[in-house]
């Protein structure tokens, strides 16, 4: 009786290795949007599928392959945002549950990661791609569907609520 092996296809090889190289920095951009340990590990992993089905359909690979990794996770945050259950649930984050990266900071540093997960969702995204992960101007704009002056003037704005929490004012918050 002969057994069908399915042959490993070039989407299949570059999935596992942008699993091995991004799945740390795409948890933390999870973690650090959702502010839940294990909503962050479940969109982790819908983000795998997401990509794994669009890699499937596509004949060529992503140019910026980071920004748009990033584009469908923090789309995939979004999703997850948008459920009603979502709106009920407490989504302070407990020290204990940060990933080691935000973890193994000096207190400082942990301060602002707290301070940078309570701005707006606009500002936060900006942030986390531009700073944390690395992402340029463009990437960033790539990743959110933005264009490079919106992100720009999205950084600066973030930099000033930023900078006024930690110069011992507070902002407020659009909406509240």
């Amino acid at each position: 009786m002969e057994r069908s092996v399915r042959e490993i296809t070039e989407p299949d090889r570059m999935l596992a290795q942008w699993i091995d190289t991004y799945s740390d920095e795409i948890l933390r951009v999870c973690f650090l949007y959702l502010s839940d340990r294990s909503l962050a590990e479940d969109a982790l992993q819908d983000t795998w599928v997401k990509v794994w089905k669009a890699l499937s359909g596509q004949k060529d690979p992503p140019e910026h392959e980071k920004a748009w990794l990033m584009r469908i996770a923090v789309n995939t945050c979004r999703d997850y945002t948008r459920t009603a259950w979502f709106r009920h649930v407490d989504r302070r984050a407990a020290l204990d549950e940060l990933p080691e990266a935000v973890l193994s900071c000096e207190q400082p540093d942990r301060s602002l990661s707290m301070t940078v997960m309570g701005l707006p969702r606009k500002y936060k995204q900006v942030i986390l791609l531009y700073y944390y992960q690395g992402l340029t101007l463009d990437e960033t704009g790539e990743a959110l569907g933005l264009s490079r002056s919106c992100v720009y003037r999205r950084l600066k704005k973030a930099e000033a609520l930023l900078r006024e929490e930690w110069s011992g004012g507070s902002y407020e918050r659009p909406g509240k």
